[in-house]
């Protein structure tokens, strides 16, 4: 998701629209307690973090606020833009969670949007849908459609965050494939 809305802005570098990516998957940051609550889970002392800290501790506005102050330092350049892509970009990911996270025990996650500093709103939707449910399977597919159009189109995909060549394989496959698009930087 986080890379789609970046491409809304074609002026921003890779960096940029990397921060943006990494942002909308940071609020499931605090789901890393998870592995010290399964390691722990037979012991005397079990490490409640996952069942206590997942969708609290960065499922929230002040997140969202620190992640943009983040991204604005980081950035480079274009900060103003990146901090409110990213902002943008955590918020979508809350939504994301508040419409399709519920368990399959059927618990829905609430997001507790003003902790620490309020318990209240914790937003939640009777109709929230299982995580693995065919919306959330449905969004991943044109979200992915439309990140692998995007590459064809424009020559470049996140794929270019970790290796330049191996985006530079993806893209021209994809080319040979569909036939068309033209590479980054590349005048039309």
């Amino acid at each position: 998701m986080g890379w789609c809305l970046s491409e809304g802005f074609p002026t921003l570098t890779n960096r940029h629209r990397g921060i943006v990516l990494v942002a909308s998957v940071a609020p499931d940051v605090d789901g890393m307690g998870a592995i010290p609550e399964l390691l722990t889970r037979n012991g005397s002392h079990p490490l409640l973090w996952w069942s206590e800290y997942h969708h609290l501790l960065a499922h929230n506005l002040p997140f969202a606020c620190l992640a943009g102050l983040i991204a604005a330092l980081v950035a480079r350049s274009k900060g103003l833009l990146t901090a409110g892509l990213v902002f943008a970009a955590v918020n979508l990911h809350l939504l994301g969670d508040l419409a399709g996270s519920r368990g399959p025990d059927g618990y829905q996650w609430p997001i507790p949007y003003l902790y620490p500093f309020a318990a209240q709103p914790e937003l939640s939707w009777s109709g929230q849908w299982r995580l693995n449910g065919w919306p959330n399977i449905a969004i991943t597919a044109a979200l992915l459609g439309v990140t692998i159009f995007l590459a064809w189109r424009r020559g470049y995909s996140p794929v270019g965050l970790i290796s330049g060549r191996a985006d530079h394989v993806f893209v021209m496959t994809l080319r040979a494939r569909f036939r068309g698009g033209r590479i980054h930087g590349e005048s039309t």
